[in-house]
């Protein structure tokens, strides 16, 4: 049987762990799908249980130098389980320790760089270190030890990897480290042997060979860089973070007819929880007393506050403005939206973009490629003529500029800011690749009624041709409809009610099937019917031929009334466009995209939504099944599609476009059919969510770019490649702080993102 979970990951450092971590737990016997998430620190695998087991997961991941917990999501609140385990700075002991490294780390190496260096820039030093070379070397070796000994982790992961035959990051700054420590140390030696053999003169040169403090260096700024990349990272999940803190800890219950505050984790579906102005909501649910004014922006990305009443739906983590009420516990813990919406986020950004892919590939031999130049660079100085001190200062700088993090972070980070922007404005991203393949489409397809209208009836027309006035008319026509069970003559009753008239009895009321209605008000005889009806009961239709036409060319349906011998008028109802649709498509067609109506209406009321909000084609009278056929023929034309609809009825046509868009899922999401889901009913939404789909993947192009000219521009440099021409060379220090900047730039430059706004 399939099993699907989720794991919890520690001691991953950069995109090599997790990439080599990825293709370890994906090789293994019975496993389907493995993906791993540096920033979330988190596995998401799918394996089959009968052929291995969560133990063997978990040793695997051991056996690489990795701790992993199974996350067991089902039985815990969302909000204490993602602020308690998610990257937050004060809540992570990791960072904690990081800081503390960091602090020892300096502590001893700017002492230790100081020694090494104030001689070099006329710095006053103690006489000691200035006449005696033992004391000089041995003061060093005991400032880097400490440094050493609190940043071991690269060390013996380092090495690990190296000995695994899948060398890392950290593989490279062991290296770069440990060789500068020991050539250090054989220069130790060398100066003892020289004052044991009487040659004195030939010790104070060599103090300018020792290289501790390099070493101690790159450890330090490789530890500050990772310590203010995590803190980057950090930010990369404030949207969702900011989204859970505004669901509360505790709630207002009634139980027993008593007002009780308890704690949100203990509420069940059926509780009857009580809201007061300005209080969060807690769970979702239906409100069963009172009214208000509702700001959903947390859920929907609307802003302008909904009101609510009996009967309405209320969602957790949205706030309540004015009034007092009083809702029903529907659905609590990881069932609400909110946990929904965060499980959504959380799955997708732990998937991988094609593009992801291409620089987890580059990653994976990257690092065995600047080992192998690493060796090269020290040969090549070797055989040039210079001291094996100058060699292996070139080759411990390539190895350390070299480190692939930039790379690695160019991706995930701009995927993860992406996604949290997005459910930030009630866009969910149900997988990495559909926000990558948003980029690419050129085709839009669009449903109908719930998307491009707002798929309730309504009166549009009004239209007497006696001597009655509208309201006259409206109230002899909405109480013959009244009686009648036609979907479309709700409108007119609803129409009557808004203008808080009153129903006259109908008496022998008739449906006539295909033609229309008739009855009898207040002695006369009225009918509600297409034209041949009226003519049946002799009533001219001459007069409402052109209104007829007109309505119909506006995508109106038109219901005709007559009685009494005469036409008495017309009544227009219609789906009416959403507001915001026709920008909406403007928007779409002024990005190059194509856009297409989809409708099930005849070709008359399609033509008049077309028309309406500015669409060059439709394809009227389609059956739902028939949609996707017009999808796949799309497709083999060669285009990208995107089809935006309901989620519903809908469902085979998102299934069968590149990306399928659900428009206003509200709580009950679409998330089997649909690879994105817009909160909030409104079409401007699927503008703002192809955008930032661009956005992200410009970045994602941005970052890769930086990230890779980083590396062409620095290894040559770093070689020595412009030293014999330009004398031009880099210190290890400075490349150890050149490495880290290049990877704090690249999460920088993702969180540019927060900056994106949404359409309105």
């Amino acid at each position: 049987m399939k099993i699907r979970s989720k794991f919890d990951i520690e001691g991953m450092t950069c995109s090599g762990c997790s990439s080599r971590l990825e293709r370890k737990i994906s090789g293994l016997r019975g496993m389907e799908k493995a993906e791993v998430n540096l920033l979330a620190k988190t596995m998401h695998v799918e394996y089959d249980e009968d052929v291995l087991g969560e133990g063997a997961i978990v040793e695997a991941v051991e056996a690489m130098g990795f701790s992993a917990a199974r996350r067991t999501g089902q039985k815990t609140d969302v909000r204490t389980k993602y602020l308690t385990s998610g990257p937050t700075p004060d809540s992570g002991a990791g960072l904690r320790k990081m800081r503390s490294r960091l602090a020892v780390s300096f502590a001893f190496s700017i002492p230790l760089v100081y020694l090494a260096m104030a001689h070099m820039v006329g710095l006053p030093l103690p006489k000691v270190f200035h006449e005696n070379f033992f004391v000089f070397s041995f003061t060093q070796i005991l400032l880097v030890m400490p440094v050493a000994v609190v940043n071991w982790v690269y060390f013996t992961r380092g090495l690990k990897n190296l000995f695994d035959r899948e060398p890392s990051m950290d593989s490279l700054v062991a290296i770069g480290a440990a060789s500068a420590i020991a050539y250090s140390i054989y220069v130790m030696f060398a100066a003892s042997i020289a004052s044991a053999s009487g040659m004195a003169g030939d010790i104070d040169p060599m103090s300018m060979d020792l290289y501790f403090e390099s070493a101690a260096m790159i450890l330090s700024l490789i530890t500050l860089g990772k310590y203010l990349e995590e803190r980057a990272k950090d930010h990369t999940s404030d949207a969702i973070t900011k989204l859970i803190r505004l669901r509360p800890d505790t709630a207002t219950v009634l139980r027993d007819g008593v007002e009780e505050l308890v704690p949100v984790e203990s509420i069940v579906p059926g509780d009857i929880v009580v809201i007061k102005p300005g209080q969060s909501i807690p769970v979702d649910g239906i409100i069963v007393e009172g009214r208000s004014t509702i700001d959903v922006s947390a859920i929907t990305g609307e802003s302008i506050p909904v009101d609510k009443q009996a009967g309405d739906h209320v969602w957790s983590a949205t706030i309540n403005q004015h009034g007092y009420f009083r809702f029903r516990a529907e659905r609590v813990g990881d069932d609400t939206t909110l946990a929904r919406i965060i499980a959504l986020v959380e799955e997708a950004s732990a998937s991988k973009a094609p593009i992801s892919r291409l620089a987890d590939k580059l990653s994976a031999i990257f690092v065995p490629a600047v080992m192998l130049i690493a060796a090269a660079t020290f040969v090549v100085w070797l055989l040039v003529g210079q001291d094996i001190g100058f060699a292996l200062s070139m080759a411990i700088t390539v190895l350390v500029i070299s480190c692939p993090c930039a790379l690695g972070l160019a991706t995930p980070t701009a995927i993860m800011v992406g996604m949290g922007k997005g459910a930030q404005n009630g866009i969910l991203f149900k997988s990495a690749e559909a926000l990558e393949i948003s980029h690419d489409v050129d085709t839009v397809v669009l449903d109908k009624t719930g998307t491009v209208t707002e798929g309730k009836p309504v009166v549009t027309d009004i239209i007497p041709l006696c001597d009655m006035d509208d309201n006259e008319f409206l109230t002899l026509a909405a109480s013959l409809e009244n009686m009648s069970e036609h979907p479309l003559s709700f409108a007119i009753k609803a129409e009557a009610e808004k203008s808080g008239l009153r129903l006259l009895p109908v008496e022998d009321f008739r449906a006539l099937p295909g033609k229309g209605i008739e009855g009898t008000i207040q002695g006369k005889r009225y009918f509600a019917g297409g034209p041949i009806l009226l003519r049946e009961n002799g009533i001219d239709p001459t007069p409402l031929v052109e209104s007829i036409q007109r309505l119909g060319m506006q995508g109106k349906i038109p219901f005709n009334f007559g009685g009494d011998g005469k036409v008495l008028g017309i009544i227009g109802v219609a789906d009416t466009v959403k507001r915001g649709s026709h920008e909406a498509v403007a928007d779409l067609k002024s990005m190059g995209l194509d856009v297409i109506l989809l409708t099930g209406d005849n070709r008359f009321t399609a033509e008049g939504i077309r028309m309406a909000v500015g669409i060059d084609r439709v394809i009227p009278e389609m059956l739902p099944e028939g949609k996707s056929d017009v999808i796949k023929m799309l497709k083999a034309e060669g285009r990208k599609i995107v089809m935006i609809g309901d989620g519903i009825n809908d469902a085979p046509a998102l299934v069968a476009a590149d990306i399928g868009v659900a428009i206003g899922a509200g709580t009950d999401i679409a998330i089997e059919s649909a690879d994105v889901v817009l909160m909030h009913s409104d079409l401007q939404d699927a503008v703002t969510a192809l955008k930032l789909g661009k956005a992200v993947i410009r970045n994602i192009k941005e970052n890769l770019f930086w990230a890779l000219i980083y590396n062409t521009l620095g290894i040559p440099i770093a070689a020595g490649v412009f030293f014999a021409a330009f004398g031009l060379r880099l210190n290890p220090m400075i490349a150890a702080a050149a490495m880290s900047l290049s990877s704090i730039s690249v999460v920088m430059n993702a969180l540019r993102l927060n900056g994106f706004k949404r359409e309105k």
